[in-house]
């Protein structure tokens, strides 16, 4: 074992020399050829160098990636729709990194990772897959109950046509003014859907200006809530929902699809998959397949879609005037479209009578970000008064916000396809 280990080891001493000594000759002959061992380490430094993201930075490349970093900021620090903004802070950095193009690194180039993952957002594929998930862990029981509160569903969407005429206003043409006025839905997976049809090159800044609103609604609400709606009407209790029974749940989404299509049959992939889920949940024999759509599904189409929508921000395709005219008008549809619902909820209460009033509070709650609108809106309730929970109330035109995007979504994209 001795002589096997001396033996090994002169073996691997005489390969050692011999590879210095050959390194030597060859450093020798280079230097005497004119220094090519020194010129072929410059060179691939320099190829290092050039494919490196200091060498390809621009400094909107780090205001970008400073939105991210803002976004998930938002989303750890103040808990901002964190299963959202987390996953679309993350692509916002990715998405900015700067590389060298022509290497398959970019969403934007074909035959790259995040180009493939981001068909689903270009071809609108996620969209659907989203209101499938809604759909299963959406219990539509106080709309059922009280039906006419889906009107401040449908009020709410005021927002969406109000900032259609305003982006036409502002020299958008017809179909990029309908993708950006989708925004007042507060509805991401809608915003995403419309722009993939009639304004791709927008999709980024539509869809992260929805999704930046949806996450902001417990900031922007309030303030206009207690401006429209006064002190004695935010104490207004109301009468407890009726019970539902099983039929009637399992009825609603068979009645609700065929109805909602039948007037916007654009909007069948997004209408279609939200009534699917939800018949899933409610037929009590499809339990494993409803589980799978509003837990594992939504939650694997919500990453891929946070993830490729934030890399769609790359600096150089994202960072234009029009997306700055896309913010703007993405603030004001929301807050028209929260101000439709609630001056709507006043108005009803004027043809309603003794506790069938409503408390207009619950108005907010018809722009169908589902369902942080009615928590603002539950919120609001008890911070006038401790005992008033609004929070099944809201829920209703919540929803039939949720439905009312849908199909405003369909009606806009019929008209301007």
């Amino acid at each position: 074992m001795k002589r096997f280990i001396t033996l090994f080891g002169v073996l691997s001493l005489l390969f050692s020399l011999q590879f210095v000594g050959g390194g030597f000759e060859a450093f020798a002959a280079g230097t005497e050829a004119g220094d090519t061992f020194i010129d072929h380490a410059s060179k691939g430094l320099e190829t290092f160098w050039n494919f490196t993201g200091f060498a390809n930075a621009h400094y909107t490349n780090f205001i970008m990636i400073a939105v991210g970093l803002f976004f998930i900021f938002l989303a750890i620090k103040y808990d901002y729709e964190p299963l959202l903004l987390v996953p679309i802070g993350t692509g916002v950095i990715l998405g900015n990194i700067p590389f060298l193009t022509g290497y398959q690194i970019g969403l934007y180039e074909d035959g790259s990772v995040l180009n493939y993952l981001y068909f689903g957002v270009k071809q609108g594929v996620y969209p659907p897959l989203i209101f499938l998930g809604i759909g299963a862990m959406t219990d539509f029981s106080s709309l059922i109950s009280n039906p006419k509160l889906m009107i401040l569903g449908a009020a709410a969407q005021v927002g969406i046509f109000a900032t259609f005429l305003g982006a036409s206003a502002m020299g958008f043409t017809p179909q990029e003014a309908g993708a950006i006025g989708i925004i007042g839905g507060a509805d991401g997976p809608t915003a995403i859907f419309l722009s993939s049809k009639l304004a791709p090159t927008l999709m980024g800044a539509i869809a992260i200006a929805a999704y930046s609103y949806m996450a902001l609604v417990p900031v922007i609400q309030p303030p206009i809530m207690r401006l429209i709606i006064p002190k004695r009407e935010r104490l207004i209790k109301m009468k407890p929902p009726r019970a539902v029974s099983k039929t009637e749940k399992i009825m609603f989404p068979i009645i609700g699809l065929l109805l909602t299509t039948f007037i916007s049959p654009s909007a069948l992939p997004l209408l279609g998959m939200l009534f699917f889920g939800n018949l899933l949940k409610e037929s009590g024999v499809t339990e494993r397949l409803a589980d799978t759509a509003r837990n594992a599904m939504i939650n694997i189409v919500t990453i891929l879609l946070g993830i490729t929508v934030g890399a769609s921000t790359q600096a150089d395709y994202f960072l234009t005037t029009d997306s700055l005219k896309i913010f703007g008008l993405g603030a004001v549809s929301f807050m028209v479209a929260t101000a439709g619902g609630l001056i709507f909820a006043r108005l009803m209460n004027l043809f309603l009578k003794g506790d069938n009033k409503i408390n207009p509070l619950i108005g907010a709650a018809g722009v169908s970000a589902v369902p942080d609108s009615a928590r603002v809106v539950q919120h609001e309730g008890l911070k006038n008064d401790p005992n008033n929970h609004l929070l099944m109330h809201a829920m209703a035109p919540n929803v039939s916000g949720v439905i009312g995007s849908a199909v405003a979504a369909g009606i806009l994209l019929s008209f301007l396809m």
